[in-house]
């Protein structure tokens, strides 16, 4: 697959490291030299500086035989311009444009991006699809990440294991004699930063990081096995009142009824209008690194504690000292890479990351084959990836222990119907069955072939 990116920002970096990964043909197009020169020497990937909505700049990319255009640079208008241009000029087949500004978002004006107009295929929105894994979070206390999975028959969920963590030093395959009840997979492990598919005689240890899928009727018992018996936040506390926090506000007002919301935010206009847009919270102007604000907003009875500012530092600082106040959980927005593996040991509950979420959501677009959703693992650790299984595929109709799947790869469940099936040796998948499979990153190609037809690739 060709595949020209607009942007090498962090989105586009990342989008274009996965898709070279995989041995896709990846053009990156940036005004930037610095970028352009940064993701040449670090990917194998084409690389071309120029303006990514300007027609001979794209003509010099090959959007005349490209197969999809992904337009992420930091512009709204030069993502949906490239986009056009790649439709009406070269006849690109699918195209991806990123839009921030909510104002392009409103429903009302939802016609702007069709064939007629701008013939966008697919608008990704990070501020919303942030919010909306940030709402997911808070609904499953305990858990550092939370996926939904098969229209939301199925949850994939990160957990850490604590000193006091029950399953500690057990091998896996005792999960079943001692927790009869618990229908769950643990699928991948991260220990020292490294993530690894654990196998039925490996055992957890302090410190480890793990994702299980289970059916959402069992998530709740799941945490509580791995020590995690919190409740659902009702006193929330957010810091940042941009496009994230009010969403993210938007929704708690309507899903919690009876919830105690606050927002904290800095600028005295922003802070006008988020009180003018919410119903329920209460918004306080001022600044959420000071602790007589955290104490106004009532910070040391907070259940859980939200830094969204567009500032990482102040994010991390903000959540740390409320933490420090009394806070229970704290859920920190981090944009910088490097400080993703940093913050959780500085007792930050759960990271957010706006560069991974819109990821995941665009490579759920790209890939080929019955791929029904693909997320991106924190920390790039890895993938789990929904796929629906054909008859040409090569997984039908055989016990899964007799299945030869790729190395470094873990079936986490099926979904057949509205019936959750969890794998055991004599599984046998059937024709339409969804197929949820964990992948390390070298394993992720190997395993959408498992979904594909197989005419497209010979």
């Amino acid at each position: 697959m060709k595949v020209v990116i607009c942007g090498a920002g962090q989105v586009g970096y990342n989008i274009a490291k996965a898709l070279a990964r995989e041995r896709n043909d990846v053009v990156v197009v940036d005004k930037s030299d610095e970028l352009i020169r940064k993701i040449s020497d670090a990917l194998d990937v084409q690389a071309i500086t120029g303006f990514a909505s300007y027609p001979d700049v794209l003509e010099r990319a090959g959007a005349g035989d490209a197969d999809m255009l992904i337009a992420v640079t930091y512009a709204d208008e030069v993502n949906m311009v490239a986009c056009q241009v790649a439709g009406a000029l070269f006849n690109v087949p699918k195209k991806i444009a990123r839009v921030r500004n909510q104002t392009y978002l409103d429903p009302i004006y939802a016609d702007i991006f069709t064939s007629s107009n701008l013939g966008i295929d697919v608008v990704i929105s990070p501020e919303i699809e942030v919010a909306q894994a940030i709402r997911r979070g808070l609904r499953v206390p305990g858990a550092f990440d939370v996926i939904p999975l098969a229209e939301g028959q199925v949850q994939a969920v990160g957990v850490r294991c604590n000193q006091d963590c029950p399953v500690v030093d057990t091998p896996l395959r005792q999960l079943t004699s001692l927790f009869p009840e618990l229908n769950i997979v643990v699928t991948l492990v991260v220990r020292n930063g490294k993530s690894f598919v654990p196998s039925a005689e490996d055992h957890l240890i302090a410190g480890d990081e793990l994702y299980f899928v289970a059916p959402v009727s069992k998530v709740t018992r799941a945490l509580a096995a791995f020590g995690h018996e919190e409740q659902e936040a009702r006193r929330i506390v957010v810091i940042g009142g941009g496009n994230i926090g009010l969403s993210l506000l938007g929704e708690l007002e309507n899903d919690l009824a009876g919830a105690n919301l606050k927002l904290i935010e800095y600028e005295a206009t922003r802070a006008k209008v988020a009180a003018g847009a919410l119903k329920r919270t209460v918004v306080i102007n001022g600044d959420g690194l000071e602790t007589d604000i955290l104490e106004e907003a009532g910070v040391r009875l907070a259940e859980a504690v939200v830094t969204v500012t567009n500032d990482d530092e102040t994010n991390i600082l903000a959540a740390l000292l409320a933490k420090r106040i009394g806070a229970g959980r704290a859920v920190t927005l981090v944009n910088k890479p490097v400080y993703e593996p940093l913050v959780p040991n500085l007792g930050i509950d759960t990271v957010i990351s706006p560069r991974a979420t819109t990821v995941s959501t665009i490579l759920e677009h790209v890939r080929r084959g019955r791929i029904r959703s693909v997320h991106t693992l924190r920390n790039d650790c890895g993938e789990v990836i929904e796929g629906e299984a054909l008859q040409t595929s090569g997984l039908i109709g055989k016990p899964l222990r007799e299945i030869d799947l790729p190395e470094g790869s873990i079936i986490g469940a099926l979904v057949r119907d509205t019936e959750v099936v969890m794998p055991r040796g004599d599984t046998t998948i059937k024709l339409g069955d969804r197929v949820l499979v964990f992948a390390l990153p070298e394993a992720v190609k190997k395993v959408e072939r498992l979904f594909a037809v197989r005419l497209e690739y010979f």
